[in-house]
């Protein structure tokens, strides 16, 4: 869905105001899979999608079978187009990647390799620190501020001569917030002038204002700007492994030669389908705001500090360190989020299936109530 469009059916919905929750919305409805469990445990822990992939993805999938065989490379340049048209660029200015997380590895080699220096918030979404500095990498993490935000002034204060990049995870993983519109545009056009800028959507779709911006619009005036996106997300495609980047054509082909895994021929033609099953994108984004609304409501009856998001989980104040929750939420059969230092006392919970969610919301309130 374009961003056009998705703004026009965000406000004709009512999404844009508070999650709200308007009549009609169950038309968008599709067949969905039994829920997703791992040793028998209903699994709230990764931020996936549990209603996806689509049915018409899967049928695109299955009938893809028979180019298995073939190596993915022509194939790929139809997705190219498809989503250069979705964003408004050119080819040239798209990476394909094996998710989103490759393309965050390329750009922490890139960028990290020998010393250069990566800034970023903390706690944020680690991929590409942690791959940076496998690679030699320096990486300044800096708190967020009272509002679980990127601290976006004491981030610019880091900067030195070898920064190479600075990492924006913008819905943040796992606080869940989102930078203030304005901020985010100075900020990123400003600083992509000392350094490349990585802003990570993985969570875009997710957001609920329906005029926020995507840095891609950055990308188009040739600023040193590099957008990651996801199909695992909203089209519910994680284990497929596709995603990619946008950016500039230059900086597009450094990345390139970096990239390892790539994607392959199943990946290639579920997210050719996706990207057309406006039906499902929309389902999916019905479906996560009811599973946080009812979140939100297990939350409150327990008197429970929580950031609201704009992402598919919600971040929450448990008052007990993580590990111990982790455990009790287990023995219930719910699997949550894993330790994010320095917040030991949080806990994220991913929006899975609407009764799943309804299962988290027993649990917690009896572990916690």
């Amino acid at each position: 869905m374009k961003n056009i469009d998705r703004r026009k059916w965000l406000k004709t919905v009512g999404l844009s105001s508070g999650f709200a929750l308007v009549g009609g919305l169950e038309a968008f409805a599709v067949e969905t899979p039994d829920k997703v469990t791992s040793n028998g445990l209903i699994k709230l822990s990764s931020n996936e999608n549990p209603y996806g992939p689509s049915k018409r993805v899967r049928a695109a999938i299955t009938d893809s079978y028979d180019a298995a065989c073939r190596y993915p490379f022509q194939a790929l340049s139809g997705l190219v187009e498809m989503i250069a048209e979705k964003e408004g660029v050119t080819k040239d200015h798209i990476v394909v990647t094996g998710g989103s997380g490759e393309g965050l590895c390329a750009a922490g080699l890139v960028y990290g390799v020998a010393g250069g220096e990566i800034i970023a918030a903390d706690p944020t979404f680690q991929q590409i620190l942690r791959y940076g500095e496998a690679h030699g990498a320096y990486v300044h993490r800096v708190a967020v501020d009272a509002t679980f935000n990127h601290d976006l002034e004491a981030m610019a204060k880091r900067i030195t001569t070898r920064t190479r990049l600075i990492y924006i995870c913008n819905p943040n993983n796992p606080t869940g917030t989102i930078i203030e519109k304005n901020q985010l545009q100075d900020f990123c056009a400003s600083m992509s002038e000392q350094a490349v800028v990585f802003s990570d959507e993985a969570y875009y779709d997710f957001i609920l204002e329906p005029d926020y911006p995507s840095m891609v619009e950055l990308v188009k005036k040739g600023n040193n700007v590099i957008v990651s996106k996801t199909f695992s997300k909203v089209y519910g495609m994680a284990g497929l492994r596709i995603g990619y980047l946008v950016t500039r054509p230059d900086i597009a082909s450094r990345l390139k030669r970096s990239v390892m895994a790539r994607t392959n021929m199943l990946a290639i033609a579920a997210a050719k389908e996706a990207l057309k099953d406006d039906e499902f994108y929309k389902f999916s984004l019905m479906k996560n705001a009811e599973g946080k609304k009812l979140i939100y409501g297990a939350l409150d009856d327990l008197g429970l500090e929580y950031i609201k998001s704009h992402t598919n989980f919600v971040f929450f104040k448990s008052g007990r360190h993580i590990d111990g929750l982790i455990a009790d939420m287990k023995k219930e059969n719910i699997m949550i989020g894993r330790p994010f230092p320095p917040f030991y006392n949080w806990a994220r919970i991913s929006t899975g299936k609407v009764e799943e969610v309804e299962l988290f919301g027993k649990a917690i309130r009896k572990v916690l109530g």
